[in-house]
């Protein structure tokens, strides 16, 4: 199907993106859509509200987050569960649900983004994880975590390493624990949290690491890259792939591929 008759069919790919407060969501989507500019946020028969973007918590899950850079994404933002306790939890899972029952294909959830902060004040794999992971089925949406704030395990790195060798500058320091901060992740506790059988019932599909989002240069291609690997129908992925701007190789290689 090409990009001209797809969006006809449907012209946005809709996201739920969840996590707890000062997780970076915001400047993500914002990396995501090209743009340093706040959302415009719109409720579910498509009126625009007149309350700026830092109320939005006051609002419904039901409402779209759009921003104008790149009008073919459709985000809603979920507030995180430590705001809301059970009540905000069964609003998400409920608002999963009857998006995936949703038999126009426009209007259901096409992917969910959870997003967990690594910096020094929220580092652990916390209950709201474990709750989610555990309790919520999204059925056939797929669910990338995206570890955010990833750049603060680099100063971690840094002081080990130079702690284990006192002789090595701090030129050559910094430049290693980027990979460092990787290699100890890899092995560390939140991975083997999140996939752990015995403790999560439904993991995600896959996760990444966003280092360094606050930068207006960021790197999102692995982002886009993970999402667009996790979508089993191949419309959705076509549409993903064409209305994403940032990563250019991920939409030469589906066109090869088509």
């Amino acid at each position: 199907m090409s990009s001209s008759n797809l969006r006809q069919k449907f012209d946005r790919f809709r996201i739920l993106i969840i996590g707890r407060a000062n997780a970076g969501k915001t400047t993500i989507l914002q990396r995501v859509c090209n743009t340093q500019k706040k959302p415009e946020i719109y409720n579910s028969a498509g009126k625009k509200h007149d309350l700026t973007y830092s109320q939005r918590g006051l609002h419904d899950i039901e409402n779209e987050m759009v921003f104008r850079s790149n009008p073919g994404f459709v985000f809603h933002d979920s507030r995180g569960f430590e705001a809301g306790g059970d009540s905000e939890f069964d609003k998400v899972k409920t608002f999963i649900a009857d998006r995936s029952k949703e038999t126009d294909l426009k209007n259901r959830i096409h992917a969910i983004w959870y997003c967990i902060p690594m910096d020094e004040s929220s580092r652990s794999f916390t209950e709201s994880e474990i709750k989610f992971f555990s309790q919520c089925d999204t059925g056939s949406i797929p669910v990338i975590v995206l570890f955010t704030k990833f750049d603060a395990l680099y100063d971690v790195s840094y002081a080990l390493l130079k702690e284990d060798d006192e002789l090595l500058s701090r030129e050559v320091a910094q430049a290693l624990a980027p990979k460092h901060a990787e290699e100890l992740f890899a092995n560390g506790p939140q991975l083997k949290n999140l996939y752990n059988s015995k403790m999560i019932k439904w993991p995600p599909r896959c996760h990444v690491c966003l280092p360094n989002m606050d930068k207006i240069d960021a790197d999102c291609a692995p982002l886009m890259k993970r999402t667009a690997e996790t979508l089993d129908n191949d419309v959705l992925k076509q549409l993903f792939v064409s209305t994403q701007q940032t990563n250019l190789e991920l939409c030469m290689k589906c066109a090869v591929e088509r």
